[in-house]
């Protein structure tokens, strides 16, 4: 559901889970291998809010990607497990901490243009030129080997009646 407050927000994908972001804002996700102060990519974005149009994607929006400034590497509160059994002795106490990472989502749109984006549009790709197609035989080269072809055929039989 978009933020009600914001014209621009989506939802990602990361490690599993869902999360709706809008530019500027701080999320913490499970830890991801990337040094603090790099940039991470989602790509996967299942929609996209931009002021009054709704973007649902199937699986995913396509030509969009969102990216995100990594501030640090934390850990989560402390969770405690308690299993118990009555009149059977039996209880396990454990606990655990999630590892977390901490980012911040930079400005994101189909309206925003990047200055290479420009720059690929004016150049050209290279393998962008097709090859010519490959000539079809016409009747007048398919005969030669027709007729090389009843020759071959009918030498086999004469030099099979020769050896009984």
């Amino acid at each position: 559901m978009p933020k009600p407050d914001q014209s621009l927000s989506a939802v990602v994908v990361s490690g599993g889970k869902q999360y709706r972001v809008a530019p500027g804002d701080r999320v913490l996700v499970d830890r991801l291998a990337a040094e603090p102060g790099s940039s991470v990519k989602f790509d996967r974005i299942l929609l996209l809010h931009e002021g009054d149009t709704i973007e649902v994607g199937a699986p995913g929006v396509d030509g969009l990607e969102i990216e995100a400034r990594v501030l640090a590497h934390k850990r989560g509160p402390r969770i405690e497990v308690l299993r118990y059994k009555s009149k059977k002795r039996v209880r396990v106490h454990r606990g655990a901490r999630a590892d977390l990472t901490a980012l911040e989502i930079m400005p994101f749109g189909r309206n925003k243009k990047d200055e290479s984006d420009e720059e690929a549009e004016e150049t050209p790709k290279k393998g962008a030129a097709r090859k010519p197609r490959a000539k079809k035989e016409t009747k007048d080269t398919k005969e030669p080997k027709a007729a090389k072809e009843t020759k071959a055929a009918k030498e086999p039989k004469t030099a099979k009646a020769g050896k009984k």
